[in-house]
């Protein structure tokens, strides 16, 4: 599934993410979406999420 479209996306869903500081090496971080940020239908390098532990990222894949 794309992570670049908004209604892919829902809470509860298991992805996996690139933050902020790891965006020039790409390493992703796994975890639960738990709010979406980003208001528009999509967005070029991925949907902004906050995981349930409070971490926020772009999404680069969703795995279920």
């Amino acid at each position: 599934m794309d992570g670049k479209k908004r209604a892919n996306i829902q809470a509860g869903l298991r992805v996996e993410i690139v933050l902020k500081q790891d965006q020039r090496t790409g390493k992703r971080t796994e975890g639960v979406v738990k709010d979406i940020l980003t208001n528009s239908p999509t967005h070029p390098h991925g949907i902004k999420v906050r995981l349930a532990d409070g971490q926020v990222g772009r999404v680069q894949a969703i795995l279920g």
